[in-house]
């Protein structure tokens, strides 16, 4: 008998979170960030994984200006702030040590309010994804990640 993917990846040290299609055809997940819950769009293409400037009170960030312009969505040469040492939590995966950048979410979200779906918190982007060996199931709809 062959054994499904999920089989291989739990015995491999992997864990499985569920991930939510959204009416935009973009994936969601449920994330907590510095101990609060939050609503992310899981993004391969971005490059960092990011939260609003509207974020920094509500997941107790400390930030530092930056002079990187962020691009991304139909936005281009944003300004954006970082935030280091962050604790994020996907499922049962966990890392202390996460780099956000911040900036304007409004344009993401205002598309996402225009096709009947949620606002986010932020986007889960590549850093974490590469950092956690992350493996999507698009069909089961389910994301992997690495927890050792």
């Amino acid at each position: 008998m062959t054994e499904t993917l999920e089989e291989f990846l739990l015995k491999k040290d992997y864990i499985k979170v569920k991930l939510y299609l959204t009416k935009t055809n973009h994936f969601e997940i449920k994330a907590t960030l510095n101990g609060v819950k939050g609503r992310f769009i899981l993004d391969t293409g971005a490059s960092n994984s990011c939260v609003g400037f509207d974020a920094i009170e509500t997941f107790n960030l400390n930030v530092e200006d930056s002079l990187i312009k962020a691009a991304g969505a139909g936005a281009i040469d944003m300004d954006t702030k970082t935030s280091k040492k962050n604790k994020i939590k996907i499922g049962m995966w966990k890392n202390n040590k996460v780099v956000l950048v911040l900036f304007n979410l409004t344009h993401v979200n205002t598309a996402l309010i225009n096709h009947n779906s949620k606002p986010v918190d932020g986007i889960i982007g590549a850093d974490i994804l590469k950092k956690s060996k992350a493996i999507i199931d698009y069909d089961k709809k389910y994301l992997y990640l690495k927890s050792k």
